[in-house]
């Protein structure tokens, strides 16, 4: 059973939040984040990346840029940018993209239900980012950028969902990328207590994106606890910001490799090796984007080539039989030496979101070969995280991305 809360969201007042809205922060390398910020005193990006309001060598990690981050809040509350919710309310937030519309609810996901594993993770978290979030959230005690959780789809949910999108939205604009934001608000007292009940009679709800985000919330709330052994459960440092989704709503994009050796072999050598390992078809200059499971592109030295993963490969086992964890497994650590990929510089991940000439641009800039992958479908995922286990690192890519300054949680009390 999953408790799902709503909540007095801090959001944008209507005239600002095309102008506040921001990518998430982890979205953005640091020289990326301070071309966003300058000249621009609305964007959220300023709070999200603190850093971005000192010097460019300064240490990114000082107890001063956090305390920033809080000042940059604090200030922004204090003019009247944001306002607060009146009442307890859940969130109905659309993105479209393409024409491709996916609905979810802004809400308050709790605590427990991630510790005794209600709400499942895929992929483990880098400590260093981990305590990044956690002074950010702890210093500025509120959660700033929504953590993307899946649900398999209720009827009943879908119904209050369309209800609710039946009036105007308080948001309607499109992003400078060309994603369209729209959000409602559903305050009706019965309406809230049907959406609470209905996600009470939820199994399991699943981190598409944001593992680090949600494990730093729940983090600050193990601080928090400690801090007030007499808390009751009901304070707002119990639960989490976030948006849920159906499961029927989600589209995954590929996630892809570029490497930066061949590991001491010529191309030729490297053919050689590959066909050991998959069946292999030369497609030539078009690029080649996999068209079914069990298939990898793959471009080296001009050529496009599609990898077919050969039968006797798959094991019946939900983590070794998905197609990044036979790359990694039987060519990526054997033949290019990439023994550990969340540490290894010679392997870069780009998001399905940059394209195909993206691979193309690295292979001629600074790698020797990338590898095009097809999307993880989201019940690959889910089976994952049932089994209680992990996907190989940078399996999924979700877009449309969430805007962080949307909603804001904050936990003081």
């Amino acid at each position: 059973m999953a408790k799902v809360n709503p909540f007095r969201a801090v959001r944008p007042r209507e005239d600002l939040a095309e102008r506040i809205a921001a990518l998430p922060y982890d979205v953005y390398s640091r020289q990326e984040a301070y071309g966003k910020v300058q000249g621009d005193p609305y964007t959220f990006l300023r709070i999200d990346r603190p850093e971005t309001q000192f010097p460019e060598d300064y240490d990114m990690y000082a107890p001063e840029v956090y305390e920033k981050a809080r000042d940059l809040l604090d200030g922004m509350l204090e003019e009247g940018l944001f306002i607060e919710e009146a009442r307890e309310a859940y969130y109905v937030y659309e993105l479209v993209m393409n024409g491709r519309s996916q609905v979810g609810i802004g809400a308050c996901a709790c605590v427990d239900d991630y510790e005794r594993q209600v709400i499942k993770k895929h992929e483990n978290t880098r400590a260093d980012k981990e305590a990044d979030r956690i002074r950010h959230v702890d210093i500025c005690s509120a959660q700033t950028g929504p953590i993307f959780l899946a649900y398999r789809r209720r009827e009943g949910i879908e119904k209050l969902v369309r209800k609710a999108m039946g009036s105007p939205p308080v948001y309607d604009f499109m992003a400078e990328d060309g994603i369209t934001h729209r959000l409602w608000v559903i305050d009706n007292g019965d309406d809230v207590e049907r959406i609470r009940r209905e996600f009470e009679k939820v199994e399991s709800i699943y981190i598409a994106d944001g593992h680090h985000r949600c494990a730093s919330a729940v983090r600050v709330s193990q601080m928090r606890r400690k801090e007030h052994p007499d808390f009751t459960g009901k304070e707002q440092f119990n639960y989490f910001l976030s948006v849920l989704f159906p499961d029927d709503q989600l589209m995954i994009m590929d996630y892809n490799r570029v490497v930066k050796t061949l590991n001491g072999y010529s191309g030729e050598q490297f053919l050689e090796r590959v066909k050991e390992i998959f069946y292999l078809s030369v497609i030539g200059s078009q690029p080649y984007r996999p068209q079914r499971k069990g298939e990898i592109g793959m471009y080296l030295k001009d050529t496009w080539y599609c990898l077919k993963i050969m039968p006797e490969r798959y094991t019946g086992d939900e983590v070794e039989d998905l197609d990044v964890t036979i790359l990694q497994k039987d060519l990526l650590s054997p033949v290019l030496g990439i023994e550990d990929p969340k540490v290894d510089d010679r392997i870069d991940f780009v998001g399905g979101i940059r394209g195909m000439d993206e691979l193309v641009r690295r292979v001629h800039k600074d790698a020797k070969v990338a590898f095009a992958m097809y999307p993880t479908d989201i019940h690959e995922l889910f089976a994952v995280a049932d089994a209680g286990r992990l996907m190989p690192p940078k399996s999924t890519w979700f877009e449309p991305k969430l805007r962080s300054g949307l909603l804001i949680h904050r936990i003081e009390q």
